[in-house]
């Protein structure tokens, strides 16, 4: 049976989370695409609790940047200088790895 790419996405995320785990020194930046919007949060998997999330209107390469960039800001302002990069089964190219680069040109650290 042929694997379609959601499921590939999923076995993916599956086996990256396996890996991964925030910490309240280190918590985990996970990231969502969905088919409008990127979805972004950080995670302290220790106390399971969302500490900050921020939506984006678009889903294109320059949204994705700002969006990086405007998240690590607001991610400074509660005092979060580095993380744990979870990105969600997607490939690290295009939409995913610049939101990466837009993160760390905001001062946050992978």
């Amino acid at each position: 049976m042929k694997k379609t790419r959601i499921t590939q996405r999923q076995c993916r995320h599956i086996r990256v989370r396996k890996k991964i785990f925030g910490t309240a020194e280190r918590p985990r930046l996970s990231v969502y695409r969905s088919h409008t919007s990127f979805f972004v949060q950080i995670i302290d998997d220790t106390i399971g609790r969302t500490l900050l999330g921020m939506r984006s209107k678009g889903k294109n390469k320059e949204v994705a940047k700002n969006l990086g960039i405007q998240f690590a800001q607001k991610a400074k302002e509660i005092g979060v200088t580095s993380v744990v990069f979870d990105r969600g089964g997607y490939i690290y190219h295009g939409s995913i790895q610049l939101f990466a680069d837009g993160v760390r040109e905001g001062g946050i650290v992978f």
